[in-house]
């Protein structure tokens, strides 16, 4: 359950039990034991075997104060999972604003896109979170770029049904 391609056969059961401890803290949002653990050495980028970080399981779940101890402690705020999502499209997705801003202040990748090319703003706009495109926004997400099949975040949005947000990037695009 690290970045270590062992198959979990291969791990002792209590490192395994202690390593889903340490994840299950990173859903709750346990922030002072996820500082402990990691202070004691555990790996700030762990990853389980969805290649999930702590990163993403708590900006996933809207810790914000979890995410912030996590990054202030080395962890990267860019670690993509196996389906090369980033915690901050999971947070945009579930709508988690302090979230997103703690994210954002800590280095993370505005315009980073999913293989897809899906970034942060296009899954906002989707999902009709007016306020988290206008947050994006402001941080430089741009409002033109186009995914692996050439849709908008505005595209996106109209398609989904997602009109308060389609309508505010057909504002913004071209710009």
């Amino acid at each position: 359950m690290t970045d270590d391609k062992r198959s979990p056969d291969d791990i002792d059961p209590d490192l395994l039990e202690v390593a889903r401890e340490i994840f299950d803290a990173a859903r709750r949002g346990e922030a002072n034991m996820l500082a402990a653990v990691i202070e004691k050495g555990a790996p700030p980028n762990l990853r389980n075997e969805k290649g999930d970080s702590l990163v993403m399981l708590a900006a996933y779940h809207g810790h914000a104060d979890a995410v912030r101890v996590l990054l202030e402690r080395g962890a990267d705020p860019n670690l993509r999972n196996d389906n090369g999502q980033t915690p901050l499209a999971g947070a945009a997705f579930k709508g988690f604003k302090d979230v997103v801003q703690t994210l954002l202040a800590h280095g993370a990748d505005v315009e980073g896109a999913s293989p897809d090319g899906r970034t942060a703003l296009m899954i906002a706009a989707m999902f009709n979170r007016t306020e988290m495109v206008e947050l994006l926004l402001a941080h430089g997400a741009n409002p033109d770029a186009r995914d692996a099949n050439g849709v908008s975040a505005a595209d996106a949005a109209s398609r989904m049904g997602a009109p308060e947000t389609a309508a505010l990037l057909a504002k913004k695009a071209g710009a």
